[in-house]
């Protein structure tokens, strides 16, 4: 999208992507259902409009990218296999995929869990705002960039193989529940040191940090920048912890990253078993 600008009059205004102007994100901008325009609120006000259980859209609808094996533990799992076709060496660069719009959904979704899946996998990840144009920035400076932070819930049909990213397995509907907040990067003073938790149905969560990444949020921005040019609005994703639970219908999953608000999606079964292709794990994108 062209990112966003509050005017003297106090209203969101629209820059065009390609300005090397930072968007002007003052604290937490969420945008409730049914509003208009997203809202600029303070934390405090973030979490009482959270606490009357809205629903929000996305606060982002640029182009927003996932990143396989940027955790450590999911890169030593692979072991060996690393080493045999089709891989052949671990990575050198990011392993990138493409969350596309169809994938998009807030706060409060009700994701659809696609028939004959073995559930859903719930990755939580940090989400990484750009805020004007990167191009082969430097890690020294690559947070210059960084307009803010929101939590990604990074949905996938559970699979074995990340050779090739699966269109099919990562890029259903609503399989990117972003938000509720776009957290200004002022506020995430330590972006690489952030507790991150997973809960299915208020049990004892499963937990990680963004600490056991392989490239820090600074060095993911330079390595991606390198070859390709980030505009104001894109969101990278830092990556899924190894591990992430599995979700099936009538779960509700409540997902936290550091002091950001917390995301919450519910799955669902599909309403019509013929609407769409049936999708078995492991089979062949």
């Amino acid at each position: 999208m062209d990112h966003i600008k509050r005017d003297t009059t106090n209203m969101l205004v629209f820059l065009p992507r390609d300005s090397q102007t930072m968007f002007a994100l003052a604290d937490h901008l969420l945008h409730p259902e049914g509003d208009a325009l997203p809202r600029d609120v303070d934390a405090a006000s973030a979490a009482a409009l959270l606490g009357r259980g809205v629903a929000c859209r996305a606060p982002v609808s640029g182009a927003v990218y996932g990143t396989l094996l940027n955790d450590r533990a999911a890169l030593a799992a692979l072991g060996d296999a690393m080493l045999a076709a089709p891989y052949k060496a671990p990575p050198q660069a990011p392993v990138l995929y493409l969350k596309p719009r169809n994938t998009f959904a807030g706060h409060r979704a009700q994701v659809v869990v696609p028939d004959n899946a073995l559930g859903v996998e719930v990755g939580a990840s940090l989400g990484i705002v750009i805020g004007r144009t990167a191009t082969r920035v430097r890690a020294q400076n690559a947070l210059e960039y960084v307009a803010g932070y929101t939590l990604v819930g990074d949905l996938s049909v559970p699979h074995a193989s990340v050779y090739r990213p699966s269109v099919r397995f990562r890029a259903r509907d609503g399989f990117c529940v972003i938000g509720p907040a776009l957290v200004a990067a002022h506020h995430v003073a330590a972006p690489d040191r952030l507790d991150i938790a997973v809960s299915l149905n208020g049990a004892e969560p499963f937990t990680a940090n963004t600490a056991s990444s392989v490239r820090n949020v600074a060095q993911l921005l330079a390595d991606v920048t390198d070859f390709m040019t980030l505009g104001a609005g894109d969101v990278i994703m830092l990556g899924v912890p190894y591990g992430s639970p599995v979700a099936h219908v009538g779960d509700i999953a409540t997902l936290s990253i550091g002091a950001l608000p917390p995301l919450t999606m519910s799955f669902i079964a599909a309403p019509d078993a013929a609407a769409g292709a049936t999708v078995q794990a492991g089979e062949p994108s």
